[in-house]
Order: structure tokens, then C-alpha cells, then sequence
């Protein structure tokens, strides 16, 4: 990967709807060089979606949390991460180190909706025990920094 691709990508986190004319112009390249160069990138699995980020708050999903599980078996398999995902309020679950076996992002209508997706967690079977950190306000959320590591120094 190279600088244009990492520009490409950085004008892409701030405005995916850009047109290919756009993103071409920001980073010295035809329309179609853009294109194809955001096209290769796809393809290597580099960008893995498009998404629109939708104000939580806007669509009633105002509480987030952040809940460790402790467990008493291995939470790395198939099962788990399906059980997980059956949760249509968990938006991230991650393996973990340390005390607790599992992370899972949660976004919840109310502090009652969120004790009721606690309650399906807890359901999750080898789970055995939950830490939850509530956000009270979130400073700022920020993409992916992919400049260069090596250009950094």
C-alpha cells in the first residue's frame, strides 16, 4: 500500500459518498485511476464495507455500554459468537486477555432495555459473570488512522 492508496482511504473515512472525479482530484489521479485503485482495495479485503454512520441518540439507542464476561470455558468458538450475534444490541464482541474472557459493545434504548440484554447475556451459555462500564458522554469517536507508521518516525 502506498501513499495514494492511504490518502484514497483517508478521503474515503471522511466522505465515502465522494465521487471517483473527487477522490481522483484530492489525491492527483483521473476519475478512473481512483476508481480502480478503490476497486483493488475492495478486492484485497483493505476496505471491508461502506457504511453510514447514524446518530445513535437519532434512532433511540442512546445508552452505551461496555460489558466485559467472565466464563468458565473457553468463549473463542463458533457457538458463543453466534449466541453473541443472535443479540441484535451487542454491535461488537471481541476475545480478550485478562480477567474477564469477552468485550461486547452494547447500544440501548434505556438503563431497563439494557438490563434486559444483560439478562440474554447472561443466558449465553459458560458465561458467568458480567462487569458493565455505562457511557455517561462520549468525547469523540475517530476513524482508523492509516497514515503511514513508517512516515511517523
Amino acid at each position: 500500500m502506498d501513499g495514494i492508496d492511504r490518502a484514497l482511504l483517508a478521503a474515503l473515512q471522511a466522505d465515502a459518498t465522494q465521487a471517483y472525479a473527487d477522490l481522483g482530484k484530492a489525491v492527483g489521479l483521473s476519475a478512473g485511476s481512483a476508481h480502480e485503485r478503490v476497486r483493488k482495495l475492495r478486492e484485497r479485503g483493505v476496505i471491508r464495507r461502506t457504511a453510514v454512520d447514524v446518530d445513535p441518540a437519532a434512532v433511540d439507542r442512546g445508552v452505551l455500554a461496555f460489558v466485559m464476561l467472565q466464563a468458565n470455558v473457553w468463549m473463542g468458538d463458533p457457538p458463543t459468537r453466534d449466541a453473541l450475534a443472535a443479540i441484535p444490541e451487542i454491535q461488537e464482541a471481541h476475545i480478550i486477555a485478562g480477567s474477564a474472557s469477552l468485550l461486547v459493545k452494547i447500544r440501548a434504548s434505556t438503563p431497563e432495555h439494557l438490563q434486559g440484554v444483560l439478562r440474554r447475556v447472561f443466558d449465553v451459555e459458560g458465561v458467568t459473570g458480567t462487569q458493565t462500564i455505562v457511557v455517561l458522554e462520549t468525547f469523540f469517536e475517530r476513524p482508523l488512522d492509516i497514515s503511514d507508521p513508517d512516515a511517523a518516525g
